[in-house]
């Protein structure tokens, strides 16, 4: 029997799931174990501890356990990709006008026209004392977890709910999952047509596996009559120029999926998949913006 939980965190609509036939007590926490993570991880709310490290530079701040451990994903999503997926974009998304959450953002807004120039350094610029988990940014650095944090704490989520039975929770698209259902078959997982609402393209198989989507379909917005959407490209400091419109990964855990999903969107089409496909460990779905879809070698197993 699945026993779900729906609720509203991070920006996004969440679901967790367990797969078993007695009443799961811990499943009610999972909303409370979010506004935890939350609190320490939103850039858009004032008195986190995300927040307060943002505002102070070339001081080392002692962190928690969460956001050291999310500075860890982010580094290790940094080294996965080569530096395109990285945390240190705040001031370019700001300068996107992703400056309020995304329900907040209406096709109407009207940024100021005048550009600020903006920078990107790599994580490696921040100093990590292990021995006493400080932070010390440099001046001009600002930190958004963004996606990164979205897929930690559905991975997280699971870890603590696995011992209740097979798990799967799913955060707008960053689903992690414990292993098979409970009478041993694979979670059935539909990709979403992003041209029809309500339609699915392919149906995944998967069983202790992660998957993420990232894409332009959704969370878009303009800014001077210009289409601007999240997902932005450290080459340029400027929202991805791509012919994709959708990326779909499958990786070992679901913070690698999300890493790997925002990387080959900003390489684009044929970079994108042929970097995909260099990494035995993943599958990729890519949709172009004419509606191609594109498919890795590895994708075929959960098909």
């Amino acid at each position: 029997m699945l026993q779900r939980l729906n609720f509203h965190a991070m920006g996004c609509e969440i679901l967790a799931l367990i797969d078993h036939d007695i009443e799961a007590p811990m499943l009610k926490q999972v909303p409370i174990w979010f506004e935890e993570w939350e609190q320490i991880l939103s850039r858009f709310r004032t008195n986190s501890e995300l927040t307060h490290l943002n505002m102070i530079h070339d001081q080392p701040i002692q962190v928690s356990d969460t956001l050291w451990d999310v500075f860890g994903a982010a580094q290790k999503a940094e080294q996965m990709t080569n530096g395109l997926v990285t945390p240190t974009l705040l001031d370019a998304i700001l300068e996107a006008g992703y400056d309020r959450p995304f329900d907040n953002l209406t096709p109407q807004t009207s940024f100021k026209l005048d550009s600020v120039i903006t920078t990107t350094q790599p994580l490696t610029a921040i100093l990590a004392n292990e021995s006493n988990q400080t932070l010390t940014l440099p001046f001009g650095m600002g930190l958004d977890f963004g996606g990164v944090a979205k897929g930690w704490a559905a991975h997280q989520a699971m870890l603590r709910l696995q011992a209740e039975g097979p798990v799967l929770i799913d955060a707008a698209g960053d689903i992690a999952i414990s292993g098979p259902r409970a009478d041993g078959n694979p979670w059935k997982i539909g990709v979403a047509n992003p041209f029809k609402q309500n339609e699915e393209l392919e149906v995944l198989n998967l069983n202790s596996n992660g998957v993420a989507t990232s894409g332009k379909d959704r969370r878009r917005w303009l800014r001077n009559g210009i289409l601007q959407h999240h997902i932005i490209d450290p080459l340029t400091g400027e929202p991805a120029e791509t012919d994709l419109l959708t990326v779909t990964v499958i990786a070992p855990d679901v913070m690698q999926a999300e890493a790997a999903a925002k990387a080959a969107f900003i390489l684009g089409s044929h970079a994108g998949l042929e970097w995909v496909e260099s990494h035995p460990e993943l599958a990729g779905l890519l949709i172009l913006d004419n509606g191609e879809m594109l498919y890795s070698t590895n994708m075929e197993k959960y098909l």
